[in-house]
């Protein structure tokens, strides 16, 4: 076991958060397990360590299906966070077997390879309009004029969530997602609880109209698939939606913006792709290595195990490195370096095991729909002021990304 307390890594610091990939090095150096005191977190940063919790059922996203707090040895949430916490965890992501089996076979139907291609149409052609928009304005934010509003109108159309009412989507989820930080200070916590409220509220009334009048979307198809046998709460329903809609946009959004920086810092491999529109998808690939929109992936020790001897115990918390175990030169060639060609490339930026991203696949789509817009119609496309970093380090992402035509 190592100390990270002389350590570089700083969750809360704007240097470590702007380029943490050095310190990931250094921790990496100092041993596969290391104590984190201010999270009271065992920080993991190996590859393949991450790779193996990843599918370790010694450890779980909750401790409630077999533990209390007490007996676990923690303190359960302030009552006036209840509000978040009854919408987080009662989405599969948060949950583990059986109710997190009998909620992901429910929504997997919505997420079929054939489901799933058959968006391919609608994806390309919604990313070309807002490509198409941002060209004829000269220029604009790659964030809010084409990464934000394609994920989002996706899953809002899986959903059934009509487009009136979509604006207040991600001010909603980016108000939930800051909880997902690191000790998350009280103001922060505040506005998840508020969106919590108002979003459970929304869809509540969302799906009283789909009972009376069922479309051919996803919330119709679970209230049908309740109705059929297959026992699914109304909250759990509500927190699939908003699992769906902010894990279902977050990534991409992120890795939209994350990935066009890494390119126009890289005018070598932007290039190559302008010349090369077969690359799109093993860039995506690695893109989504090289800066990974979620870095760090928590678990809770359900039954102790061992990591190069150290042993840790039952109610731990144990925080995987995503954007550390995509940086491992035990796996990676040059991991530093950005090469759009990279063959071998297991990254684990969607996760693995029970929690691997449902939404992968579709994710892929919009990525390549968006990308090949970008390409064809943008083939000028320069950055127009340099970009600030979001602060927040769990999510990685930006504040907007200002580009030009020519």
């Amino acid at each position: 076991m190592a100390a990270a307390d002389d350590l570089a890594f700083d969750p809360w610091d704007q240097t470590f958060v702007s380029d943490p990939y050095p310190a990931y090095a250094e921790l990496r150096e100092r041993g596969r397990v290391i104590h984190y005191e201010p999270t009271d977190q065992w920080l993991v940063p190996h590859h393949a360590d991450v790779s193996a919790l990843l599918r370790d059922r010694r450890l779980g996203r909750t401790y409630q299906h077999r533990f209390t707090h007490e007996d676990f040895g923690r303190t359960a949430p302030p009552p006036e966070h209840e509000p978040f916490h009854v919408l987080n965890d009662h989405g599969m992501l948060d949950l583990e077997p059986p109710d997190h089996t009998r909620i992901r076979r429910l929504v997997s139907k919505a997420f079929t390879p054939r489901t799933v291609e058959a968006l391919r149409p609608y994806v390309q052609n919604l990313a070309n309009d807002l490509v198409a928009a941002l060209v004829e304005a000269g220029g604009g934010d790659l964030l809010t004029d084409v990464a934000e509003p394609l994920p989002v109108a996706v899953i809002a159309e899986m959903l059934g969530i009509p487009e009136s009412d979509r604006a207040q989507l991600r001010p909603w989820s980016a108000d939930i997602c800051g909880m997902y930080e690191l000790n998350p200070p009280e103001e922060t916590a505040a506005k998840a609880v508020r969106a919590s409220v108002e979003f459970s509220d929304y869809l509540r009334e969302l799906i009283a109209e789909r009972r009376e009048r069922p479309g051919d979307d996803l919330v119709s198809g679970l209230i049908a698939a309740h109705d059929e046998g297959d026992r699914l709460t109304e909250q759990e329903m509500i927190s699939t939606a908003v699992l769906l809609l902010n894990a279902g946009h977050e990534a991409t959004v992120n890795a939209t913006v994350n990935g066009w920086w890494a390119l126009f810092r890289n005018p070598d491999q932007l290039a190559a792709l302008r010349a090369d529109h077969s690359l799109i998808p093993s860039a995506i690939e690695e893109l989504m290595r090289y800066d990974t929109p979620l870095q760090l992936f928590e678990r809770w020790v359900l039954d102790e195990v061992e990591i190069d001897g150290t042993v840790i115990p039952r109610g731990a918390e144990i925080a995987m490195l995503f954007g550390s175990a995509n940086h491992d030169p035990a796996v990676f060639a040059a991991p530093q370096r950005l090469d759009l060609t990279r063959k071998d490339n297991p990254h684990i930026s969607f996760s693995a095991g029970i929690h691997y991203c449902i939404g992968a696949p579709l994710a892929r789509i919009e990525l390549a729909a968006s990308m090949t817009a970008l390409l064809e119609k943008a083939p000028t496309l320069t950055l127009a002021a340099e970009p600030k970093r979001k602060p927040n380090f769990v999510i990685r992402g930006l504040e907007g990304l200002s580009v030009k035509i020519g």
